[in-house]
């Protein structure tokens, strides 16, 4: 299982949640060309992406966006190619279960950094397998963290969780009746 179909699934929920912070977004991670994709047919939405994954088997629409620029491919233990506060919102899926604490002390604050509005992290919770596809195409094996250890983990990192914005998805989920298989976390930007 896939966190980017429930970034896909989640899209008109963090609208609801987000309001104007949806007008340009960024997505890291597995299959970002398809979350680009759906977030480009979205009214007044600019969106990119960044790739963290060899995308060799990609399909043509994919490598059309990769070659526009617009979903870019690039190691994510190294800092982003954008200036800081580039983008609203910054959406990240299937991509920080591969790297290890070392690199997450990295790459979370860079990821906030390139955020106006915040950071939306969807990552596997235990007990969901990835798909055996996602753990050897990489080169290493999806870990599975609790929301105990990634709550531990932003506290010791200075990210903050955005109370609000967790109330506000809670509710429009209720709403749309939108259980995530995932787990879900809305981090304050870095002012």
């Amino acid at each position: 299982f896939l966190c980017t179909v429930e970034v896909q699934r989640a899209i008109p929920i963090l609208a609801k949640a987000y309001g104007d912070s949806m007008h340009k977004i960024l997505h890291v991670g597995l299959d970002t060309c398809s979350v680009v994709s759906k977030l480009l047919k979205e009214k007044e939405t600019e969106a990119s992406g960044v790739e963290p994954y060899d995308i060799e088997d990609a399909d043509r629409n994919c490598k059309a966006l990769v070659k526009k620029g617009i979903v870019p491919v690039a190691d994510i233990k190294f800092p982003l190619p954008y200036r800081p506060k580039s983008f609203s919102l910054v959406i990240v899926s299937d991509a920080l279960e591969y790297l290890s604490p070392r690199y997450l002390k990295k790459t979370l604050p860079d990821l906030a950094r390139v955020s106006i509005d915040g950071l939306v992290i969807f990552t596997g919770s235990p007990g969901h397998r990835k798909a055996k596809v996602s753990e050897s195409k990489y080169g290493r094996v999806a870990k599975m963290r609790s929301s105990s250890w990634w709550v531990k983990y932003f506290v010791q990192t200075s990210l903050e969780e955005n109370e609000a914005t967790i109330k506000k998805f809670e509710h429009a989920a209720t709403k749309m009746s939108y259980v995530s298989k995932c787990q879900i976390f809305y981090l304050m930007p870095f002012h």
